[in-house]
């Protein structure tokens, strides 16, 4: 029933004037217009009063009946001011107020969040002796709730002489509403002790409450209860049900609640369509949002951001057009949120235009959001120019960037200059913010600066995992394995629970050469315990850390359990399998990537070709190199032309290598040419080598290696004089060779040895020990092979010199101090020195044979592991040797 029928029903044409007035009251209610064009806030003060009788005066037959009548229909549309100037009208006519007015009047209150007004109703309430009637209580209740003065709205309840179910639920309702959960759920076990059964209303509440507490269990026995009471029709508990469910996660038991529904409205579709998308169930929020357009249900503009911001995690462009049209449709495109949610899935796909275009419509009123989405777009597109552009220009908008704005120009380097966006940052005092602070270190980590990157670090307040991994992961790119190390400990000190990025960059620093093996054990099993080591990014980082540590057993068992596997996982057992000479390992690997069509980038084929490099196979490595470049488009590099180089000339065709590096489309850097100067030493080519070595030394003229293998291919072939040459000219140019050192690591310590070291506290024992070994591989018939011995005296003095190899000198340490059937790993910095001892020929690993016969004699587990870097690192990268 309309208001304006409700008023022809009320009203008579008696007199003309009357009538006159008569349809101009109707025709401002059927239309909806104020009776008033100047209705203030509602206040019982004489002076609103004066403001509001002409309102009241346009009433055609004042009684009370008819004045009460038409506050009631105000508020039941929710016309409050008018409800309000209407009742302020009856209040100064003298008409008798009784409490249904009182109880309509306190709910407009409570509708206009207005306290002064509903505490002056309180007062009439109270001059009016009617404090006692339950249902002027009750809303006195909902007043003060709805006006978020909980403490006298609990005071009023607590007064009331009589409470019925009504008055319990605008109790809880109203601390549901300011956030006291618990309080809802203590009210409701107190309303249960005294007998009152709850409506559906209550329940909504209680449901409410339970979710927000994250008592999912107490949920499904309230379940239970609206079952029993008879509610589970009721449209809003259903509601309140399916949002706790999915709020949970508890999918099936949400989608069952909406399925035996026998009615819905806009909020149940609603609520079940984004807690698909809050659960990433994509495939069936898409699926029932076509079942509500098919039902004519409205998207509110709430779950408008939602799909679109779905639309943006999976880059689905398609799906985001056709949302954006029905914005369009619904008349929605002004909403701040919906455009900002376009700009950001429309630079997720790529399509920076359409971002742009929708920007730009709305420069008036352009915000640090819009702006942030913006620059965040071009950076993630590529065009790190246009996003500094686009932050100078907010600057000069004078729109103020925010940490989220600086923690994202901060990744534009180098169109942009930490130094320079730091000295902002401190102006806007966000130094100390964490996104900030972990966006400034990582900027400076990339420079190189890890000292500067360490301090903000330290001045970082509320340091967050993010942090804490960012740093570490710094450590890490610059090789610092104890600053790693230390920060992991220090994190867990801190009671910092590590995350799954936080174990992948302290399990890359435990790779890296010059970490202690027990170190990147001692963290997995940290990973296992958090129950991280079956992620991806940590799964793979182990299996990177044992292959490239010598642990290809290890690295093999990581790779197999994986359950998901990226190309890191792959690469990482191709190299590692190549590292230890297993070529036909990692071919097949290499095979069973091609099998289920897997992507490959450069990196595998590096793995495959070193692989074929080890073992000889120089066809097989031909046509791996071939596949790659013809079959899957993959442009060689300088790495690759550097594996195909030492492939060659490790097979003695060293013309061949020397033809591919003139037809290489850009100039030979250090490392080919190192390659093949390495190549030249191993089989006596003089010529090639000084070729070679000239190459070498125009690009790298400080680095000894160049010299130190070109003096070695002099001293091989027996030209001393040029050798001498050689050394001469090192030292003009004050070049100093770099000692070649062995080390150990025995008890978590770290013991390295040069060739004669007599430093070591135990060098008396550790001599002692190599002179008992040396005697009794004597007796079985070794001979030492001194041709390998690049120097100019006599073979005596040769053997001599083998015998204190900085090598032998550590294996001879790790046998006094570990237990028989220890595993040794001696870790070296050099190769150069490493030459073939004992039988000729027949060993390409110095003191190989003589270890042996170690072997035989002391019961040693020997194992042969072949460096994964080429012949050409070989005097720049450390190898591992495993004896165990």
């Amino acid at each position: 029933m309309n208001l304006s029928s409700t008023s022809r029903a009320l009203l008579t044409a008696k007199q003309s004037l009357k009538a006159q007035k008569k349809q101009i009251y109707e025709h401002r209610i059927h239309t909806h217009q104020p009776l008033s064009h100047s209705i203030a806030t509602a206040s019982l003060k004489p002076q609103t009063l004066m403001q509001k009788h002409h309102v009241f005066d346009e009433i055609p037959q004042l009684n009370h009946v008819n004045t009460n009548h038409l506050l009631f229909e105000y508020s039941r549309v929710n016309r409050n001011k008018e409800a309000l100037t209407v009742f302020l009208g009856i209040h100064s006519s003298g008409f008798f107020i009784g409490g249904s007015t009182l109880s309509c009047v306190l709910k407009v209150s409570g509708c206009l969040a207005d306290h002064d007004i509903g505490r002056q109703v309180h007062c009439l309430c109270v001059k009016c002796g009617l404090l006692n009637d339950v249902s002027v209580g009750t809303s006195l209740v909902d007043m003060y709730m709805k006006t978020d003065n909980v403490k006298d709205g609990r005071n009023v309840f607590d007064q009331m002489s009589e409470r019925n179910v009504v008055s319990w639920t605008s109790l809880l309702v109203g601390y549901s509403k300011n956030g006291l959960n618990q309080s809802v759920l203590d009210s409701f076990r107190r309303m249960q002790v005294e007998g009152i059964k709850p409506n559906p209303f209550t329940f909504a509440a209680v449901v409410g409450a339970l979710a927000n507490e994250k008592m999912v269990e107490k949920g499904i026995q309230v379940h239970a209860m609206v079952i029993k009471s008879g509610s589970e029709a009721t449209i809003y508990v259903c509601n309140s049900l399916i949002s706790m469910y999915l709020k949970y996660g508890m999918i099936p038991d949400a989608k069952s609640v909406f399925d035996n529904m026998e009615e819905r409205n806009a909020v149940t579709w609603n609520c079940m369509a984004a807690g698909y998308i809050t659960n990433e169930l994509d495939f069936e929020a898409f699926e029932l949002i076509h079942l509500m357009r098919a039902s004519g249900v409205k998207l509110t503009q709430s779950l408008f951001v939602s799909l679109i911001k779905l639309c943006a995690k999976i880059a689905e462009l398609g799906s985001a057009k056709q949302l954006h049209c029905q914005i369009l449709k619904n008349e929605f495109e002004s909403d701040q949120n919906i455009r900002t949610a376009l700009m950001v899935a429309y630079t997720k796909c790529k399509k920076m235009d359409d971002a742009y275009k929708l920007f730009a419509e709305a420069m008036d009123v352009q915000n640090v959001v819009s702006c942030t989405v913006m620059i965040n777009g071009y950076l993630q597109n590529g065009q790190k120019k246009t996003a500094v552009i686009l932050f100078r220009q907010m600057n000069r908008n004078s729109i103020k960037p925010n940490h989220y704005t600086y923690s994202t120009i901060l990744k534009a380097h180098p169109a942009v200059s930490p130094f320079q966006l730091h000295t902002q940052v401190i102006k806007a005092n966000y130094e100390k913010a964490p996104t900030v602070g972990t966006a400034l270190l990582d900027a400076y980590v990339k420079l190189g600066n890890v000292d500067e990157a360490s301090r903000i670090f330290e001045i970082i307040e509320e340091k967050d995992i993010v942090a804490w991994s960012a740093m570490i992961s710094g450590y890490t790119q610059v090789d610092d394995v104890e600053g790693a190390i230390k920060l992991f400990v220090q994190m867990a000190k801190d009671g910092i629970k590590p995350n799954e990025f936080t174990f992948s960059s302290v399990i890359n620093a435990c790779a890296k050469p010059m970490a202690a093996a027990e170190q990147g054990k001692q963290i997995h099993a940290c990973a296992i315990k958090s129950k991280f080591s079956n992620t991806l990014c940590v799964s793979s980082a182990l299996v990177t850390m044992y292959a490239k540590r010598g642990n290809i057993e290890n690295a093999n068992e990581v790779f197999k359990r994986q359950d998901d596997r990226d190309l890191v996982s792959w690469n990482s057992v191709i190299s590692g399998y190549a590292q230890h000479g297993h070529a036909k390992k990692a071919l097949k690997v290499f095979e069973e990537m091609r099998r289920k069509n897997l992507e490959m980038d450069g990196i595998t084929f590096t793995g495959v070709i070193s692989a074929c490099t080890h073992v000889g196979l120089v066809d097989e490595g031909q046509r791996h190199f071939d596949m790659m470049v013809k079959d899957l488009g993959i442009e060689p590099t300088m790495e690759h032309y550097s594996c195909m180089v030492d492939l060659y000339s490790r097979a003695g065709m060293l013309e061949k290598a020397m033809d591919l590096i003139s037809t290489m489309p850009f100039p030979a850097d250090a490392t080919v040419w190192r390659t093949m100067l390495s190549a030249c030493h191993v089989h006596r080519n003089v010529k090639l080598g000084e070729i070679s070595a000239d190459k070498l030394i125009s690009l790298q003229p400080d680095d000894s290696a160049a010299y130190v293998l070109l003096s070695n291919i002099y001293a091989a072939t027996g030209n001393w004089q040029e050798k001498n040459k050689v050394r001469s000219l090192m030292n003009e140019r004050n070049i100093k060779k770099e000692p070649a050192y062995s080390w150990i690591e025995v008890k978590n310590t770290t013991h390295s040895f040069l060739a004669g070291d007599i430093s070591h506290p135990l060098s008396a024992k550790i001599y002692l020990k190599l002179a008992e070994l040396l005697a009794r591989v004597k007796d079985s018939g070794y001979r030492a092979n001194t041709s390998y011995v690049l120097q100019d005296i006599d073979d005596e003095h040769k053997e001599a010199i083998l015998s204190r190899h900085s090598e032998r000198l550590a294996i001879a340490f790790g046998l006094i101090e570990t237990p028989r059937g220890t595993r040794l790993q001696i870790v070296k910095n050099l190769r150069e020195d490493c030459v073939p001892v004992g039988i000729t020929g027949k060993s390409s690993l110095k003191g190989l044979h003589t270890l042996k016969f170690v072997r035989a004699l002391t019961s040693m587990a020997l194992r042969k592991t072949k460096s994964h870097h080429r012949m050409c690192s070989e005097v720049e990268h450390p190898r591992r040797i495993f004896y165990g």
